[in-house]
């Protein structure tokens, strides 16, 4: 690059905007003397080809340090070396010797050869380090696309992880495109098919791989590097504005079909890490702004596990995260962000809980970000835990409660029944203090931290030996049962349970008020043999494999019809303006026991039942569930008559009342285990006997039924 004429530039907007004839940058540091902009020929230059030092007296304007550089554009890589004290003890941790990427980059070149460890040591790490590019976000053809904004109401969650879903050789992904955002796009069709409305990506911003145990990658990605650009391995194109057009394609294209796309975010810690961490970005450029520090400054607060904390209340950072937020929805089209360990968001720069965190409210009453989808994992490693009271009007929570409660439910534990029963009806527990809906409560019974489906009827302990630390990393609490063999069996009878008890999970989480989340692979019980902190290991225990759906096609068959029958506006009357889903969270409910009217709420009771009618009394819906290990015979409710069934025959018992239909039994072998209406056996007999460790859900239309249901 010849030699250049390099202009003041202006401090707004952050980051490496293009202009008429070049690229204005701007980047933050409070206490640096010297800034230099670093530029490269290419992606793999091992040396910059200019250094343009940034002084204080041309190129500073408060604490922004900017310059403009005509003759250049999209595509250009540039980086930043920031000069200033390294004093600990008042939390300043400045390096001139590492290369620094630009906090608002929207793109990176990650070099083949990157090595974290040469931003630890002392001396440069020029020739390994992660450089930032410029990109132009204007000339992408949307072709008229936008975020969808589905109502929750209407809303199937699956979780996958981008790489995983496609990465095994059975996904039928050509080799080039596995476990990148295009073979993901590929497997739109399995997902529009299988019912869910909406994916929830693990971390897709640039993350480390090289931050997990040595020998081992990050595979998850909860180690961001950056806040705008894109994971540059989940593209075929390898390039780094290729992943741009990749990422957008693949929104674009889920939208098409009809399916959001909501991003798992992480706002709360960066893969700088602890003390020992490498200088990638934030430490190097205004270490104190960016991270709470204990009191003496030399040391990181640790809130996330992860080393450190962002310091998410304090107005740069704040403004940090909400620039980011609103590029992914105005430039990149996602419909929603789930923030991993959202609580810290909550704290203040002393790490201390605030009652009205200035951060989340920048969030919810953002007129950009209106109408997305905000979901928090309201909890975090330093012991908040705020499920149920997270700050704000317009945020959902991934509901904790819900999973632990009915896994206590369906292994049999004492005390669980009145527990799940609120857990069905929306957590009005958590709630209704603040008159929220059901679909606040996002119901999951497993995701990615912990163990799969499977696993969790398969297994009483973990097995995380392949991680490398002698199984002491992750929970020791799952809340499991293994049906009485530790592991695969090829027992029938204890595949048939284990079998059941899937169906129970997922009966259970697809038809509970509230939103429900799968996770990737449980409609085929993909398994991780027993780990269930599966975030470094980039290999079959963690890809889904796509065989399994031969195996395990009768589970499939189970959550795709679950799916429909909570999906479909016609199962009432034709012409339907409301969902079953909407309709059951809109109405009261009646317990019972294996009695009519006699809920057994005792410590020792292990079955519960339910009865609700629909609005405009259009049907009525019985629900059974046995957790206990014999059959228990429940009395079924003698439905009244109505004026436009009085003549109708094919609906009655042999007494002349009207009969029930069956839509679930879990005790039944597949395809009896679910049916749609058309298809759904009459109960005839008063009673019902409920097998061990099943769910039986029964209903009956009190209006004749549209021909077209079948």
């Amino acid at each position: 690059m010849a030699a250049v004429t390099v202009g003041a530039g202006a401090p707004a907007p952050l980051g490496a905007t293009i202009r008429p004839h070049g690229v204005n940058f701007s980047v933050f540091s409070r206490h640096a003397t010297l800034v230099e902009l670093l530029l490269f020929e290419s992606e793999a230059a091992i040396e910059p080809s200019h250094v343009i030092p940034l002084t204080a007296n041309a190129h500073r304007t408060y604490h922004y340090w900017h310059a403009f550089v005509p003759g250049i554009g999209a595509g250009q890589v540039y980086g930043y070396r920031a000069h200033g004290p390294f004093a600990p003890e008042h939390g300043l941790r400045f390096d001139a010797d590492k290369i620094l990427i630009d906090p608002y980059g929207l793109a990176l070149a990650m070099p083949d050869h990157y090595d974290r460890d040469a931003a630890k040591r002392p001396g440069s790490n020029a020739s390994v380090a992660i450089r930032s590019v410029v990109a132009d976000c204007g000339c992408y053809d949307w072709q008229g696309d936008m975020p969808l904004h589905r109502a929750f109401a209407e809303t199937v969650i699956y979780e996958l992880h981008v790489r995983g879903f496609t990465r095994h050789p059975s996904s039928g992904v050509a080799s080039e495109k596995r476990g990148t955002f295009a073979g993901l796009t590929e497997k739109i069709p399995y997902l529009k098919d299988l019912g869910v409305t909406a994916v929830e990506l693990l971390p897709v911003f640039q993350f480390d791989p090289q931050d997990a145990p040595r020998g081992r990658v990050n595979y998850w990605g909860y180690q961001p590097i950056s806040f705008f650009a894109p994971h540059h391995a989940y593209s075929s194109q390898k390039t780094p504005l290729g992943v741009l057009d990749e990422f957008r394609d693949m929104v674009k294209a889920f939208h098409r079909q009809g399916l959001e796309v909501i991003l798992d975010v992480v706002f709360n810690h960066t893969t700088e890490g602890g003390v020992t961490g490498p200088t990638l970005c934030y430490r190097g450029l205004a270490n104190d702004t960016y991270y709470i520090l204990q009191p003496d400054k030399s040391q990181y607060a640790d809130y996330t596990g992860c080393g450190n904390t962002m310091n998410a209340n304090q107005p740069i950072v704040r403004r940090l995260i909400q620039d980011s937020l609103r590029y992914w929805v105005t430039e990149m089209h996602v419909d929603g962000f789930r923030f991993d360990l959202a609580s810290i968001l909550a704290r203040d720069e002393a790490g201390h809980p605030l009652a009205n965190p200035p951060v989340l409210w920048d969030i919810e009453t953002d007129p950009l970000l209106a109408g997305t989808k905000l979901i928090a994992e309201a909890w975090d490693a330093g012991g908040l835990y705020q499920v149920g009271s997270f700050v704000g009007d317009a945020w959902q929570e991934w509901n904790g409660r819900f999973r632990d409660d009915v896994r206590h439910f369906f292994r049999g534990d004492n005390g669980a029944v009145s527990r799940v029963a609120t857990r069905v009806v929306g957590s009005p527990d958590l709630y209704s203090h603040k008159k929220r809906e059901a679909e606040q409560s996002v119901n999951f019974v497993t995701c990615h931290d912990g163990f799969t489906l499977n696993d969790l009827v398969s297994y009483d302990r973990k097995h995380n030996e392949a991680n490398g630390e002698n199984n002491r990393d992750g929970s020791d609490d799952n809340v499991s049962w293994n049906c009485g063999v530790e592991g695969p069996s090829a027992d029938p009878a204890v595949e048939a349970v284990r079998n059941r008890q899937v169906k129970n999970f997922l009966a259970l989480e697809l038809l509970a008020a509230g939103t429900p989340m799968l996770l990737m692979g449980d409609e085929v019980r993909r398994t991780q043999g027993g780990n269930n902190n599966a975030y470094c290991l980039d290999n079959e225990i963690s890809w889904f494999d796509w065989s399994l759906l031969q195996r395990h096609g009768d589970i499939h068959r189970f959550v795709k019809l679950l799916i429909a029958l909570r999906q479909r506006r016609d199962v009432v009357a034709e012409g339907d303006t409301f969902t079953l889903n909407e309709l059951l969270h809109q109405v009261p409910i009646v317990w019972h026991g294996v009695e009519l009217d006699r809920p057994d709420w005792n410590d020792h009771s292990h079955s519960l039942a339910f009865t609700l009618q629909s609005l405009q009394a259009r049907f009525l819906l019985h629900g059974m569930f046995n957790a206990f290990w014999e059959p228990l015979t429940f009395q079924l409710p003698l439905p009244k008559d109505s004026p436009e069934l009085m003549a109708s025959g094919e609906l009655r018992t042999a007494n002349g009342d009207l009969a029930w239909r069956r839509f679930i039994d879990t005790a039944l072998a597949s395809p009896a285990d679910i049916n749609l209406w058309a298809q759904a056996p009459i109960v005839r007999e008063p009673t019902y006997t409920v097998q061990p460790r099943s769910v039986v859900i029964l209903a009956l239309p009190l209006r004749p039924v549209a021909a077209r249901m079948s």
